[in-house]
């Protein structure tokens, strides 16, 4: 018996640089929904509704800017942007392919 699985599981987060250039998976859009009042990001399985601080990171993320220009813009609107912790949302949504990256 093959031990090998039949299917696999996504990683739950991708490795992400600060030279990468994150922009939205060709399935996904970034909208506003005037009911819930938020920005959603919209894909064929469903609808997130998102944070102040997942729109602000998703708003940037648009293929032009790097990781570290978005942490460094977040930094100058907000105080206490943790690096990482941008890398790691990105990252989460790149694992779920709802973000695509192009290298610096």
């Amino acid at each position: 018996m093959d031990p090998t699985p039949l299917t696999r599981t996504r990683p739950s987060t991708a490795e992400v640089s600060g030279t990468d250039r994150p922009r939205p998976a060709r399935h996904v859009r970034l909208d506003y929904s005037r009911t819930r009042q938020r920005r959603i990001l919209l894909h064929p399985e469903a609808v997130v509704v998102l944070n102040g601080t997942g729109a602000a990171i998703l708003e940037l993320c648009d293929g032009r800017h790097t990781v570290a220009e978005i942490v460094s813009e977040l930094g100058t609107r907000y105080r206490g942007v943790p690096e990482e912790e941008v890398r790691r949302f990105v990252g989460r949504l790149v694992a779920r392919r709802w973000l695509e990256l192009s290298d610096g």
